[in-house]
């Protein structure tokens, strides 16, 4: 079993599958059924912007809640989804927000 678990484009995979994650390059239509099975296996799941917008959001947001598994979401090589802004969703859980 693997501690860390990476879901995305085939050129970040390269450089995850070197630091020992376990590495999927899922299809759109795999996503949601591949993310529910590793949240059961592994303790951090790192997943491009653009496979996270396969994910139903309510589903990503209620994962992200959770303690266990950790999950990050990070651009992919392409950018062509761009990942939420970690320090305006942390202002506005604060009530910071401008």
């Amino acid at each position: 079993m693997s501690v860390c678990a990476f879901l995305g484009d085939e050129v970040s995979g390269l450089g995850f599958r070197l630091a020992g994650a376990e590495v999927h390059q899922p299809r759109a239509h795999e996503v949601r059924e591949l993310f529910a099975r590793l949240c059961g296996e592994v303790q951090l799941i790192i997943l491009t912007a653009e496979v996270a917008a396969a994910l139903p959001q309510d589903l990503l947001q209620r994962v992200e809640t959770e303690r266990w598994p950790l999950v990050l979401v990070i651009p992919d090589v392409r950018n062509r989804v761009v990942p939420p802004d970690l320090v305006a969703v942390v202002r506005r859980h604060l009530g910071m927000a401008e």
